[in-house]
């Protein structure tokens, strides 16, 4: 099970990464665009709007493997063992509980969206449910990532890949 979570958070890092990528070229294109006068695209400002919002959702599972989530580890260093060890289960468990929540929420809104056929106030007119799937699967991503931590961490198997991150950290 362990590879297939591994390329899954990877698959969605790829895929924020090609968002931020997306993000760039759309800027790029209405700088040059209102510059030049050439063209007028509508709506880039939304779709760089989405852009940032799929490569922000899209990092979350990625990002809390590689231990790059803030999380306030001062309390949990200076605790004995047993109350650090239970203090942990308790915030990774409250942690999978938001997570599947906000991964509820964000998936309903996309049913919803589609279902109404909401679109995007500006100019764009795009489908809503669209930009909305790419928050909806980073949700889904973090829950998942959040319980295979907890996993882990009942188990006591690394989750956190402190190696990846640890010169970010900075306490």
């Amino acid at each position: 099970m362990r590879p297939v979570l591994t390329r899954f958070y990877a698959l969605l890092c790829t895929l924020s990464a090609l968002a931020m990528a997306a993000t760039f070229v759309v800027v790029m294109l209405g700088i040059v665009g209102r510059e030049t006068g050439w063209f007028n695209l509508r709506g880039l400002d939304a779709y760089a709007g989405y852009s940032i919002a799929a490569a922000l959702f899209l990092a979350l599972p990625e990002t809390l493997r590689r231990g790059d989530h803030i999380r306030v580890t001062l309390l949990l260093q200076r605790l004995p063992e047993r109350p650090r060890r239970w203090l942990e289960t308790w915030c990774l468990g409250a942690g999978v509980a938001l997570a599947l929540y906000l991964a509820w929420f964000a998936c309903r809104l996309v049913w919803t969206s589609q279902l109404t056929h909401d679109v995007s106030p500006s100019s764009d007119a795009t489908p809503l449910w669209i930009p909305q799937l790419a928050m909806a699967l980073g949700c889904v991503g973090l829950a998942v990532a959040l319980a295979d931590a907890l996993a882990c961490h009942a188990s006591g198997r690394p989750f956190f890949d402190l190696a990846a991150g640890e010169a970010a950290h900075v306490e």
